[in-house]
């Protein structure tokens, strides 16, 4: 059930930010219009302001159905309009809403049903399904339309949204009722600061918000840097596309699977020290791999561990953040905690140019290994923030249903 939610979360987001961008051009659309089309990834920013409404309003599934069903019309819009204007850009955005409706209410779901002995290997497989998405609704929807033409091969995507809604509609299992009974009696405004305030009046809730915002920092910085380094080292856009792109892609998600089941070995807290350990320090790999007198196998190493260390650390990290959510609030919380980590990342992306322009490839990538530490210091008081019923700091034990 995670796979299938997972991947149909993935479809829309590869086919806006990669397949979309090599369509518009390929018509002839400048960059400058084609480099708005970024502005529509703010509705999944903005999720925040209406996942409260998914959380009080109806049952999950009434919310995954619609929000597929929208997108695939907006897709199949696109296709059959021919050039560049206001409305296509108009479409895009409201594709990007359903989109963010949808994940908001898988993401709230999948909080909902999931023990807690089988988060960790659900966000493993909720990686590796969401990364398999990415590249067929992607660069392998750009190879399909060299094939079959543009149009056929977006009705072949929408086609797959079509079984994805069928599969919502049909499996009983996604139809299960939230827990959210005592939302349905508060106010509006209270829909919205009822989960917050939960999260803030935890023991040590500032330390977990900087923790959230920290922990991916050195990874995020260090991976806006890996393919300018590639080719500023002389590498060909084939070695980059196979290596780092799709060899990397493969080992990303088998680090995936394997961290979902480390976190059910470990349980969250060990499972937060260990993985992040060691997706930290991955970096030191590309730190030497850009030492001067290194060769390819050097950077071909590097990329490998880095794409598996970062699957590892993704897992790990993806299920602190679900045990930290309620279930009766599941999508509200959910929603605030993927936004703060996601605006992290964006900042410390931006930011990364900057540091690598300064100290070169080698002094940077040390540089986002430092950066990582200071999650590491945060980490005793973070685990203290879970809700009661989670004791993940533990290993597991045995549960029952």
């Amino acid at each position: 059930m995670v796979a299938l939610l997972y991947f149909a979360e993935g479809l829309p987001f590869g086919f806006v930010y990669i397949a979309l961008p090599v369509f518009f051009r390929t018509q002839g659309v400048d960059l400058v219009k084609i480099g708005l089309l970024s502005l529509a990834g703010l509705c999944w920013t903005a999720k925040p302001l209406w996942a409260p409404l998914v959380d009080r309003y109806g049952r999950k599934y009434y919310w995954m159905a619609l929000a597929l069903l929208g997108s695939l019309l907006c897709i199949l819009a696109l296709g059959l309009i021919p050039t560049w204007g206001v409305f296509p850009l108009i479409l895009v955005f409201i594709l990007c809403f359903f989109s963010a409706t949808f994940d908001i209410a898988a993401d709230g779901y999948t909080i909902e049903i999931l023990p807690p002995h089988e988060v960790g290997p659900a966000n493993g497989v909720r990686v590796a399904a969401y990364r398999v998405a990415l590249i067929l609704s992607g660069g392998g929807l750009v190879a399909l339309s060299g094939l079959i033409g543009v149009f056929p091969a977006i009705v072949s995507l929408a086609f797959v949204l079509g079984l994805l809604l069928a599969g919502v509609l049909l499996w009983p299992d996604l139809h299960l009722e939230s827990p959210q009974k005592g939302l349905r009696t508060l106010g509006f405004w209270a829909l919205y600061k009822r989960p917050l305030l939960d999260l803030l009046r935890r023991p040590y809730s500032w330390v977990l918000i900087l923790f959230v915002l920290l922990f991916k920092v050195g990874d995020a910085m260090m991976g806006a840097m890996i393919y300018p380094f590639w080719v500023d080292r002389g590498f060909s856009r084939a070695e980059i596309g196979l290596i780092s792109g799709t060899l990397g892609t493969i080992f990303s998600i088998l680090g995936s699977l394997a961290g979902g089941w480390l976190v059910k070995i470990l349980g969250i807290g060990r499972a937060l020290w260990t993985l992040g350990a060691a997706q930290a320090l991955s970096n030191l790999g590309y730190t030497y791999a850009a030492l001067p007198g290194k060769g390819r196998v050097e950077v071909y190493a590097a990329s490998v561990v880095e794409s598996f260390t970062g699957g590892l650390g993704t897992a790990a990290f993806l299920a602190f953040l679900m045990r930290l959510c309620r279930k009766e609030m599941s999508a509200s919380q959910y929603a605030l905690l993927a936004t703060l980590f996601s605006f992290s990342r964006s900042i410390s992306g931006a930011l990364s140019g900057f540091g690598a322009a300064r100290w070169g490839y080698a002094a940077f990538f040390f540089y986002t290994f430092l950066a990582s530490l200071p999650a590491f210091v945060l980490l005793p008081w973070v685990l203290k923030t879970l809700p009661e019923s989670s004791n993940s700091h533990l290993a597991p034990r045995a549960h029952s249903r």
